[in-house]
């Protein structure tokens, strides 16, 4: 379970949005974020934030650790500075020479978490963002945010919200809605409702049609696959699930009988 930190986010959002309404600068943004990471998160000053990491002459503004490790990587900007996929180039150099997989980019009241891979090269993904000069979003937002708190981190719990966000990604999504016995299931499923039995390329085209343009992207060009490896126990957690489709299946027409 998160921890909530609605009180201590909403009782330091004034900082935060002064600083947002005066366009500090970089520094003086820092400073307030290094409070807001002590008060709001749980990280202590002295021995759980480091200012201006440097590794092979690149440097990171901020370095959250948890238990002597650094997990985090902060990117910090000028308050109400539009921030930028770009922005993150310095912190993702520092990142891979450490294998450090989390940057944060911020400037005091928007925040965007990346999840970083490193494989050929450096590959990101937003894991979330928050904008906190929006009243009607802060327990949304506090949520998102309690995530990066010392604990959380410490638990494993954002690594666990990793895992669910991109077990639920169109492109995860996609893969398994694509497989051919998938597509079978609905298949029978189609037939059984209307009595139609559709082509399996057909029903691919058409719920492929169906997802907003942003999920194709994601799962890339339509390609009906079939499923690798099939483990004993994977079989047998199916076989519930293909029995009861199998018994909504039309039987089959009998023979025609034999003339004499």
């Amino acid at each position: 379970m998160s921890i909530d930190i609605r009180k201590a986010l909403k009782k330091f959002l004034p900082h935060l949005r002064q600083a947002h309404d005066a366009s500090l600068n970089e520094a003086d943004t820092v400073q307030r974020l290094i409070k807001f990471f002590e008060d709001v998160l749980g990280y202590d000053a002295l021995t759980d934030i480091s200012r201006e990491a440097e590794m092979k002459g690149k440097y990171v503004d901020v370095a959250l650790k948890v238990d002597g490790a650094i997990r985090l990587l902060v990117e910090a900007k000028a308050g109400g500075e539009k921030l930028r996929d770009r922005h993150i180039e310095q912190a993702q150099s520092y990142a891979s020479r450490n294998n450090y997989h989390w940057v944060v980019l911020t400037n005091g009241t928007e925040w965007i978490l990346y999840h970083l891979t490193f494989g050929e090269g450096i590959e990101y993904s937003r894991a979330f963002t928050v904008d906190l000069m929006k009243d009607d979003d802060i327990d949304s937002s506090a949520e998102k945010l309690a995530l990066l708190h010392k604990h959380c981190v410490k638990r494993g719990l954002l690594d666990e919200f990793w895992e669910r966000t991109t077990a639920l990604s169109p492109a995860a999504i996609g893969r398994s809605l694509f497989l051919e016995e998938v597509l079978g299931v609905l298949r029978r499923e189609i037939r059984r409702q209307t009595d139609v039995l559709i082509d399996q390329e057909d029903l691919a085209e058409a719920i492929h049609g169906m997802l907003s343009p942003e999920a194709r992207e994601q799962i890339g060009p339509l390609k009906i696959r079939k499923r690798k490896g099939v483990t004993k126990r994977a079989a047998a957690e199916d076989a519930p699930a293909r029995a009861a489709t199998a018994a909504t299946d039309p039987a089959p027409p009998p023979p025609p009988s034999p003339t004499a």
